[in-house]
């Protein structure tokens, strides 16, 4: 699997990616913290203000075809 974190690209399995999803998830409280799309994922740190922020980001990325990962109230 290839993610995306920040500016670099890097390779690896599907149990590391878990792992590093977990310690993304934590950073942030409110907001899109990654995407995936077919064997690719970039990590995001997308604080939202509101829930009807996050719910329009999340819709502009699923448009765009990706499966969004976020944390909510």
């Amino acid at each position: 699997m290839q993610v995306k974190v920040a500016n670099r690209l890097y390779r690896m399995s599907q149990k590391e990616y878990k792992g590093l999803l977990k310690i993304a998830s934590e950073q942030v409280p409110f907001g899109i913290y990654a995407v995936e799309k077919q064997g690719y994922a970039e990590l995001m740190n997308q604080k939202c203000e509101s829930a009807t922020q996050l719910k329009k980001c999340t819709r502009q990325l699923i448009s765009q075809g990706y499966r969004v990962l976020s944390n909510g109230r």
